[in-house]
């Protein structure tokens, strides 16, 4: 016999709810980074598998008290490691909705309201970033399959000039893909190049100024030796480490005049669109012709959350549709398969939809420009103390620091960690080890801050005695 829906889901239910709502209220005690190690956590969770059913609120109680100290507060304020947003409660919120209705949001027909949700998400976005309205748009599990589907979409634009239909006929034969980035690109882009056939020995690297933008000189000079083939060019809205800008005014119209597609790489950056502060930063961005970036970084949408715009809407549309005749297919309706590289997929307009609700414009550019605040706060704070060194001060959100020598900084780093205190990730800029500061969660406040450059002042302070 069937169980009774209420009866099979509301213990589990409930009980995933106290566990969860337990954990959010005693972020400010919880250690960040996790103090359960590899064996141990390995010990717990590996088992036998059982014969026959458990009672659903037994396995949840138990998944929980097998992965505590396993799990890195990056939903709290005091992570600042990577680039790792929190959830906004109204995001967490229409997440765990999402669960519960389990819509495969591939197709109108089954998921509508999923589907509009995410027609009006896209329409938004694309509003906050001032992109064309009319530019096709995705939303995929993060930056990385928002690259590979514009770069998708840039392989079927760039190769249809050149009377190549790739789709059908595939890469073999086909004009060689040029590739134009700096050095400062990130791995998921070069990963993408990979993904779409292009190949990374297409990929030329170009060279960067001080402060980390593309050298138009440099730029120039590639083009004129590509002018036989086609190209895509890739320019940054915020690169990883320090969060530089190239000049989009420049180098968009400078690209475009050799008949280049133009991708941007704005993981977290292009954000700074939404601010009247930042704004200047990605201006004249929109001339772009495709534009990646994530809602799990600055928006606070629960993982897994990246869009990618495209402007050239059929080249998008032809390099990702997909027709059989046991689908369903709307003539009005925009059905999200054609648009994304997934056919079955979770509906994560949703907590996109409710994010952009709760916050509205004004408290979007309120996240963006109090996130870089605090970053700029950090980042020179920590580097006065004794012991430490201001390595690149913040233009937005991304900065750097470094203690002594390399050996040293990945020392001060995982000391930082182990106080549970706070977590930073490392990096290598320019040959040197550093400490990344990256902020981005909602949550972070003052007395975060405060209470970090405390931590690590104290680290300090043992590690130089």
């Amino acid at each position: 016999m069937v169980p009774n829906p209420e009866n099979a889901f509301r213990k589990p239910l409930e009980t995933a709810a106290s566990i969860a709502l337990s954990y959010l209220a005693e972020l400010d005690t919880r250690p960040v980074a996790p103090p359960a190690g590899l064996q141990e956590l390995r010990s717990r969770l590996t088992k036998p598998l059982n014969e026959t059913e458990m009672d659903a609120g037994q396995v949840i109680r138990e998944l929980a008290a097998d992965v505590e100290g396993g799990i890195m507060t990056s939903a709290g304020g005091r992570f600042f490691g990577w680039v790792i947003g929190g959830a906004l409660p109204a995001a967490l919120g229409a997440d765990w909705l999402t669960s519960a209705w389990d819509q495969n949001a591939g197709l109108y027909a089954a998921g509508p309201a999923a589907a509009i949700v995410e027609e009006v998400a896209g329409a938004w976005l694309k509003e906050i970033f001032g992109l064309p309205a009319a530019a096709g748009f995705a939303l995929v599990t993060g930056c990385q399959m928002a690259h590979t589907t514009c770069l998708a979409a840039a392989r079927h634009a760039v190769l249809r000039k050149y009377g190549w239909d790739v789709e059908e006929r595939g890469l073999f034969g086909a004009p060689a893909i040029r590739v134009l980035s700096s050095t400062e690109r990130h791995g998921t882009f070069e990963r993408a190049i990979r993904f779409v056939g292009i190949g990374r020995q297409q990929i030329t690297c170009l060279p960067v100024d001080e402060q980390g933008k593309l050298r138009p000189e440099a730029l120039e000079q590639a083009l004129h030796g590509c002018a036989d083939s086609p190209v895509i060019v890739l320019l940054q809205a915020g690169d990883v480490n320090i969060g530089a800008y190239d000049a989009f005014e420049t180098l968009i119209p400078l690209a475009k005049r050799y008949g280049a597609w133009v991708h941007v790489d704005g993981a977290f950056g292009l954000w700074a669109a939404a601010s009247p502060r930042f704004r200047h930063l990605v201006k004249g961005v929109e001339q772009a012709d495709s534009w990646a970036t994530d809602g799990h970084k600055w928006l606070n949408v629960p993982y897994d959350c990246g869009y990618a715009f495209v402007a050239d809407s059929e080249a998008h549309r032809g390099a990702m549709s997909f027709r059989a005749p046991y689908l369903t297919h709307g003539a009005e309706a925009r059905d999200q398969m054609d648009w994304t590289p997934e056919s079955s997929r979770r509906a994560r307009g949703f907590a996109t939809y409710a994010a952009l609700r709760q916050l509205g414009r004004h408290g979007i550019a309120d996240l963006v420009e109090r996130c870089s605040r605090h970053a700029r706060a950090l980042v020179t704070r920590i580097g006065s103390l004794p012991g430490a060194e201001l390595v690149w001060e913040p233009t937005i959100n991304q900065g750097l620091v470094r203690f002594g020598d390399d050996r040293q900084t990945d020392q001060v780093i995982a000391a930082i960690a182990a106080t549970g205190e706070a977590f930073f990730g490392g990096t290598t800029w320019r040959g040197r080890r550093a400490m990344r500061v990256s902020v981005s969660n909602w949550q972070t406040s003052e007395q975060d801050i405060e209470r970090v450059i405390a931590a690590i002042s104290r680290v300090l302070q043992a590690y130089n005695k």
